[in-house]
C-alpha cells in the first residue's frame, strides 16, 4: 500500500490516513455530505409537523365546540332578565320553600334570571315548619305568587300567566 491509500470520493484527493480523510470531509464536504441526511430529516420533520398540526387542529375544534356549547345555554339563561326585573319592579313576589319541587321548577323556568325575582323563603332550614313572616300573611302552599293588587296564584304558574298578571312583557 502506498502512503496515499485513502481517497476522497468527492474531490479525488488522496490522504495518508483515515483520520486525515475524515478531517478533510468534515471541513470541505460537510454540507454536501450532510445534505442527504438533512433531506431525510426534513421529510421526517414534515411528517411530524403535519401530525402535530392535525392533532392541534382537532384539539382546537374540540375547544371551540365546548365553548360554544357552554355559551349557548348561558345566553338562553339570561333571556328573562328584563322580564324578571319587570315583575319585581311591579311588586310581584314569590313565596316558596327550598324543598318544594314546584318551587324548583318555577325557578328553573326563569333560569339564571330568577335572581331578579322578589323571593321570600318560607321554610325553616330543617324543612319542618313555616317561618312567621309567611304565616302572618296567610301563605298556604308553595309556590305562592302575590301581585301588587293583592291577587295570589298558588302552584307552578306558567310564565305567560305571570306576564299577564304582573303587567310585564314576556320575551320571545
Amino acid at each position: 500500500m502506498t502512503d496515499k491509500e485513502f481517497k476522497c470520493e468527492k474531490c479525488d484527493k488522496e490522504f495518508s490516513s483515515k483520520d486525515a480523510l475524515d478531517m478533510h470531509n468534515n471541513s470541505k464536504h460537510y454540507s454536501s455530505s450532510q445534505n442527504a441526511g438533512v433531506k431525510n430529516l426534513k421529510k421526517m420533520d414534515k411528517k411530524k409537523v403535519r401530525n402535530w398540526l392535525i392533532i392541534l387542529a382537532v384539539v382546537i375544534v374540540i375547544i371551540v365546540v365546548a365553548y360554544v356549547m357552554a355559551i349557548k345555554p348561558a345566553a338562553a339563561d339570561d333571556k328573562y332578565d328584563g322580564f324578571a326585573q319587570c315583575l319585581s319592579g311591579n311588586n310581584v313576589t314569590m313565596y316558596g320553600a327550598w324543598w318544594c319541587s314546584h318551587c324548583k321548577a318555577q325557578k328553573e323556568a326563569f333560569g339564571k334570571s330568577f335572581q331578579y325575582i322578589n323571593y321570600v323563603e318560607c321554610s325553616t332550614p330543617d324543612g319542618n315548619a313555616m317561618l312567621k313572616i309567611c304565616q302572618d300573611i296567610g301563605i298556604e302552599g308553595y309556590p305562592t305568587w302575590e301581585f301588587s293588587n293583592g291577587e295570589r296564584k298558588e302552584g307552578f304558574v306558567p310564565l305567560e300567566e305571570l306576564a299577564f298578571a304582573g303587567n310585564c312583557t314576556l320575551p320571545d
